[in-house]
């Protein structure tokens, strides 16, 4: 639907369930194990210990042709083994051998070889539930859906009175999956003919014809859902999901409500879908009233907390996200991961200068449980730097642990940040030229290196580097732009400058540095009036002193010596020390 928001649909209540599996191969499979024999050694006339599963013998004929198959699987090859599985899973009638052929197929991407062996898992183990839903997963993917269908009514009729709507929407997920959309929802349509006298079956018809685009069609079965079953918050998200409009989602959740004020999912999906539409106090209220009735609710809390600072009640949310991390506390088996709600209190407390606590919250990010432990790492070690201790902010980088390239080069580029922010910069710069030699392709690293190798009068470095950086990178917009700046500033080649600006504009033609670039290259050009209009432009985006030097430039050779000083007057009450200001007003002999 337009402006899309959260709500429970069927797919996202089956995935919650577990109710079937993708038909993919094993996260492992295409390594598969070490030695990895799927038939139990066994003595004669024993029986097996799974049921329905065949007596074999493992000879050592039988275990060595498997083994071997492993071992080649293992090494990269997938047709030997799959043979090697398949034809022993005719011979022994095992379907776990058949089963372990498909994952090997599967890996290699071979859907032909991969069918044959999941239709003879099926075959060996009928009464297999995993080896049917890998089989209907499979061909609803491929373009034999239609063997899908009677499989599906079987399973329907046959399924207990108590667990169809489950068998309805564990058919409607299957099939959503499939390419040819139109064919699943005729298919749908006929298998759910017997069961209309269900609200789930009225569902899959929803969710089926808003597949194809039959939107009305969408919304006329799920209100029959809701006439079968007024009280069912499901059919009420599914007939707000399909509306199509907001607004129109709005007043069925919100009538819905009206009559079960305990809708816990309803509830929730409405203040979501509030939010989507900035209606920020009316969502804090829905939110409110889902905690009231769930005080330790984790994505109530959360919520609240990241409405109270869209609201800018940042005491409001401060409290918020320390519940919500106390809940969390309080609940080890949570998955949820605390890492935004502990940025977001460093933050809260950075920004009332409470640069201890600050540093305390990101001390809470555990290496173990948080993929954002670098993050959090590297953003107190600039917190220490911020601070005034270099040596200390150093030495947080070299404990922060990471086995993760990425990250790894990460460390190296803020350490030559802290040293050049300090004015060590050949420092700074030895730092990154060692960081390049275990990184040699890394376009952050690159692009630094190349700022300070400008800064070092190394010109011809500085380009190579940008220009590497281009050849990594192309949609890397700062590269062009640092490169064509470089070359305006320096008064050569000012058609080159100028292409490598616009191709930077063209990339992020709202980035206010960039038109700066173009303004500042067209002044170079002797084009004032457009080096007046890009700058203005710029600085009406962002008030950035640079901006305005570059501005007052332009202003004072076109006479408006007033207005220009005016502008580095408001530059240098924000940055003192900008060394573009004072060469600027030096070069121009003028004094404020």
């Amino acid at each position: 639907m337009k402006n899309a928001f959260a709500i429970v649909t069927l797919s996202a209540l089956m995935a919650t369930h577990a109710m079937a599996q993708t038909p993919v191969a094993p996260a492992d499979a295409a390594a598969g194990p070490s030695v990895a024999v799927p038939v139990a050694p066994q003595e004669e006339g024993a029986e097996s210990k799974a049921d329905g599963l065949p007596k074999v013998e493992l000879s050592s004929d039988l275990l060595y042709k498997l083994t071997r198959a492993e071992m080649e699987f293992k090494s990269g090859q997938w047709q030997g083994p799959y043979v090697t599985m398949m034809v022993a899973a005719q011979q022994t009638r095992d379907p776990r051998l058949a089963r372990r052929a498909s994952e090997m197929a599967l890996a290699a991407k071979q859907g032909g070889e991969a069918l044959a062996a999941i239709r003879l898992w099926r075959e060996l183990a009928p009464d297999s539930d995993e080896a049917t839903q890998f089989f209907l997963g499979f061909v609803v993917l491929t373009d034999k859906i239609e063997e899908a269908e009677p499989i599906f009514a079987e399973r329907l009729a046959n399924a207990p009175a108590g667990a169809r709507g489950v068998a309805l929407f564990q058919m409607q997920q299957i099939l959503s999956r499939s390419n040819d959309k139109l064919y699943a929802y005729s298919m749908v349509t006929r298998l759910v003919q017997p069961y209309l006298d269900m609200f789930e079956a009225h569902l899959v018809l929803a969710q089926g014809a808003l597949s194809i685009g039959e939107r009305e069609r969408a919304i006329g079965e799920a209100n029959k859902a809701l006439t079968i079953k007024p009280n069912s918050e499901l059919a009420a998200l599914t007939l707000a999901q399909v509306t199509g409009e907001p607004e129109a989602a709005n007043k069925v959740l919100a009538t819905f409500l009206q009559k079960n004020p305990d809708a816990v999912e309803v509830r929730g999906a409405y203040a979501r879908l509030l939010v989507e539409q900035k209606q920020l106090e009316p969502a804090r209220d829905q939110f409110l009233l889902l905690l009231k009735s769930a005080p330790d609710n984790v994505g109530a809390l959360y919520a609240l907390g990241i409405v109270a600072l869209q609201l800018e009640d940042t005491k409001g949310a401060e409290q918020y996200f320390k519940r919500f991390l106390a809940v969390l506390d309080k609940s080890p088996g949570d998955a949820r991961d605390p890492f935004k709600a502990l940025m977001i209190l460093s933050q809260i407390a950075e920004t009332r200068g409470d640069t201890a606590g600050a540093i305390a919250w990101l001390d809470k990010v555990d290496n173990s449980a948080s993929a954002g432990y670098v993050e959090a790492r590297l953003r107190r070690a600039q917190l220490i730097a911020r601070g005034g201790n270099l040596d200390a902010a150093r030495k947080a980088l070299t404990e922060i642990e990471t086995d993760d390239p990425a990250s790894q080069a990460q460390v190296l580029l803020v350490d030559a940040q802290f040293l050049r922010d300090a004015g060590y910069v050949q420092s700074a710069y030895t730092v990154l030229e060692n960081a390049l030699l275990r990184f040699p392709d890394n376009p952050e690293l690159l692009y630094d290196y190349a700022l300070l190798a400008e800064r070092l009068d190394k010109l011809e470095l500085m380009e190579a580097s940008l220009r590497r950086v281009m050849a990594l990178a192309p949609d890397n917009q700062h590269a062009y732009n640092a490169l064509g700046y470089s070359l305006a500033e320096r008064g050569i080649r000012l058609q080159e400058a100028h292409a490598l600006i616009e191709k930077a504009l063209q990339m992020a033609p709202g980035d206010p540095f960039i038109m700066d670039s173009m303004g500042w290259v067209q002044f170079r050009m002797g084009n004032l009036a457009a080096a007046e209009n890009a700058l203005r432009r710029a600085y009406a985006v962002r008030s950035d002193p640079e901006i305005a030097v570059h501005l007052g430039e332009v202003l004072w050779q076109k006479g408006d010596k007033d207005e220009a000083q005016k502008l580095w007057r408001d530059a240098q009450r924000k940055d003192p020390k900008n060394d573009a200001l004072k060469s600027t007003l030096a070069r121009l002999n003028v004094s404020l």
